[in-house]
């Protein structure tokens, strides 16, 4: 029997928040936390994982960020900081029998903590892919990240968060989901 802690395919859903053109452009390291997002999307894809995406006020912060934007199908425009509050993040999520959501996007210290907090009161389980996630200011990432840790969210990384929703190798889905993330080493380097 496998720990409850962790993820798998048929109870955990991605939240993508906010990647959005003219936010993004002042995150720190942008191009790294965009690429781990479309490993999650693309992985998410490959394994049946749920996928929904908040864009905070698009008409003055833009729409999603070209490499992600015709990959997130769920998207759903806010004015509230936290996509936590918003009943159509609910219903997508309880309709898909999620109990889990990993979040990435941005900024740390708004959309994303506020969102997860939320979401932590509704009674799911939230997850946070550090590498998918930032903040303008290293500080307010760092002091974000220790804050959510503390109220129960779960840290972990585009790559763990792919393989434990893979859960073993020797699959089909496996076999992609390797590729994706040798893919993704070669283009960081």
């Amino acid at each position: 029997m496998r720990s409850f802690r962790l993820m798998n395919r048929n109870d955990t859903g991605l939240l993508v928040i906010d990647l959005q053109i003219k936010l993004v452009d002042k995150i720190p390291p942008k191009d790294k936390i965009i690429a781990r997002t479309v490993q999650l999307v693309e992985g998410a894809g490959i394994l049946g994982v749920p996928v929904f995406a908040t864009e905070q006020y698009p008409q003055g912060l833009g729409p999603t960020v070209a490499e992600l934007a015709d990959r997130l199908p769920n998207k759903l425009e806010k004015v509230s900081f936290s996509a936590g509050v918003l009943p159509a993040v609910i219903r997508f999520f309880k309709s898909k029998s999620v109990k889990k959501i990993l979040l990435a996007g941005i900024e740390t210290h708004v959309c994303v903590l506020q969102t997860a907090m939320d979401l932590l009161e509704q009674g799911f389980d939230i997850y946070l892919a550090v590498d998918a996630a930032g903040s303008r200011h290293e500080q307010d990432r760092e002091w974000a990240l220790r804050r959510l840790e503390t109220a129960g969210v779960i840290l972990t990384t585009a790559e763990a968060a792919l393989f434990e929703w893979a859960e073993k190798a020797g699959t089909p889905e496996f076999k992609k989901i390797s590729r994706l993330v040798l893919e993704m080493d070669e283009k960081l380097k």
